[in-house]
């Protein structure tokens, strides 16, 4: 399952990460976000015991400093991180495959 995190915890959570890390912006108002969740959250399963990967939900409503800071303006929006930079982004609803292959992608380079 993505994990819950915050403006608070984003630094040490994802910057500071040298793997890669998906950060599901999301908001329990947004339909496509509760469709979307289950996915992210089967993903993480998947790959809850590699070391390189984290995955992370956060809630816009409660965690505006870093929606602003990643310019998140429509949920979801799904943000790949590799060493603590932001190099993909994906808006709107995404398959679970889509979301899969540039993991590995990423994983690969």
């Amino acid at each position: 399952m993505g994990q819950p995190i915050t403006d608070q915890d984003f630094q040490a959570e994802v910057l500071e990460f040298d793997g890669v890390t998906i950060v599901d912006f999301w908001a329990e108002w947004c339909g496509p976000c509760r469709v979307q969740g289950p996915i992210i959250d089967a993903i993480a399963e998947r790959y809850s015991n590699n070391p390189k990967v984290r995955i992370f939900k956060l809630n816009v409503d409660e965690n505006p400093e870093t929606q602003s800071q990643y310019h998140v303006m429509s949920i979801p929006t799904l943000i790949f991180y590799k060493g603590g930079d932001a190099v993909e982004t994906m808006v709107g609803l995404r398959p679970e495959e889509d979301i899969e292959d540039k993991l590995k992608e990423l994983l690969e380079e």
